[in-house]
């Protein structure tokens, strides 16, 4: 079995861009519907309101939608066991419609305006940094639930998604393993943006690290919503020739759609090129004939085939909430990675607040210091309480025809997240 190299550093915070201003952004209960009949929010005055801040419209819609929904569920089923301090939640949803300046916009929005006391949202890092500005000038919470590249550590924000060392590191691991295939050339294939960036400069520095040299790695970016790989597929195979190669995809959004297509148009078997994706589960794969894909990899803290009760309930709590709002596909719903970390970080967020007796976001941050919850994946995963980062398991999964993974590596315990990466400097 394969090792996994644990990272420790020390904390730093990290100072971002300043905000832009956008004029014409679009508030909520009336925007963001995805069904025909959202949860209704409760009376002004009885109710505590948090922010939904996820793309419903342009291209990272495809992955941000389910967590928009999944954190109307999450506050369906608290007010339907007595909502926090007494009072239920009201949901304010926003729609950045993909436009990373307009997530700052509408986060200083819910704060200052709609008087929210948490923001729940955000997927990629470039909209993550939009927000991290804001809440840190106006001493906001954002709780982020997606897999990102590391360095980082603010103060307010939570991060329930993966760290490098808790994706990114153990999944080349165990492709250059025994039982993952034991690659020695490698390609870098991600979307043009932060999150694929960084993550590639800290593997690129890792594989240097195992002796794979520069001439076997072979790095590539396209914009969002880029739609034509043929090309780029084409020169993955020739760059192929000769060696063991592995891809390890940061492509986001609705590009990974025209991507796997390509792979399957072109013939690209796993056994021959297997892709290793950090940014593809369930939801994405959903539009997808994965017939041709079967036996190519992902890295994720989740999979919708894990098998326990508690991950049996989060799945029929998720389709029954999706038959009854009505959403798109709610016969062929799907769970996946981020929004069983939306799911975990609603939680966590109503068990300080009601440890701490306050939504004041300086005793809930307080509080929220080794907070624990029994996740859907069947780990009780930990805030740490110097990092804000969760311990969370590693898991990879290979596709199946059906569009679910079968779950072929995971970690026995929960891994302490590590954002600080010791191959890039800092």
């Amino acid at each position: 079995m394969f090792q996994r190299n644990l990272f420790s550093k020390s904390i730093l915070a990290v100072t971002m861009a300043g905000a832009v201003t956008l004029t014409g952004c679009s508030k909520s209960n009336d925007a963001a519907p995805t069904g025909e009949s959202e949860p209704k929010a409760a009376a002004s005055g009885d109710t505590i309101k948090v922010g939904i801040l996820h793309s419903l419209s342009g291209t990272m819609a495809i992955s941000e939608t389910s967590l928009k929904d999944t954190a109307l569920m999450a506050i369906k089923e608290i007010n339907a066991n007595g909502g926090v301090l007494g009072k239920k939640l009201e949901p304010v949803v926003v729609d950045p419609a993909s436009d990373w300046p307009l997530f700052a916009e509408q986060a200083r929005q819910l704060i200052t305006q709609d008087k929210v006391a948490v923001i729940f949202g955000a997927w990629t890092s470039v909209s993550r940094k939009s927000v991290l500005p804001v809440v840190e000038e106006l001493n906001g919470l954002l709780f982020y639930p997606v897999q990102y590249e590391g360095q980082e550590q603010s103060k307010n924000i939570f991060y329930t998604g993966a760290a490098p060392n808790q994706q990114a590191i153990p999944a080349v691991e165990y492709l250059m393993s025994e039982e993952g295939g034991k690659a020695e050339r490698f390609v870098l294939l991600g979307t043009d943006y932060v999150y694929p960036r960084t993550t590639n400069q800290i593997l690129r520095a890792f594989l240097k690290s195992k002796g794979v040299a520069d001439a076997d790695i072979m790095e590539e970016y396209t914009p969002f919503g880029h739609s034509n790989y043929q090309t780029i597929v084409g020169n993955v195979k020739k760059f192929a020739a000769g060696k063991k190669t592995a891809v390890i995809s940061t492509i986001n959004g609705d590009s990974n759609v025209p991507f796997y297509r390509e792979l399957g148009n072109q013939g690209i078997k796993a056994s021959d090129i297997p892709v290793m994706a950090f940014s593809v589960g369930e939801e994405e794969l959903r539009g997808i004939d994965t017939k041709p894909l079967v036996g190519h990899l992902a890295a994720w803290n989740y999979f919708m085939s894990v098998k326990n009760p508690g991950n049996t309930e989060f799945m029929n709590k998720m389709k029954q909430y999706a038959v009854e709002y009505k959403l798109p596909n709610a016969a062929k719903f799907v769970t996946n990675d981020p929004m069983e970390a939306t799911y975990v970080g609603i939680n966590m967020w109503k068990q300080a607040v009601e440890k701490a007796g306050s939504t004041d976001v300086d005793k809930v941050r307080e509080a929220m210091a080794g907070q624990e919850f029994k996740a859907p994946s069947g780990y009780t995963l930990k805030m740490n309480a110097s990092n804000h980062h969760l311990h969370k398991p590693v898991m990879i999964g290979q596709i199946r025809g059906d569009g679910q993974f079968d779950v072929v590596y995971k970690t026995s315990q929960t891994i302490q997240a590590e954002p600080w990466s010791p191959y890039i400097p800092k």
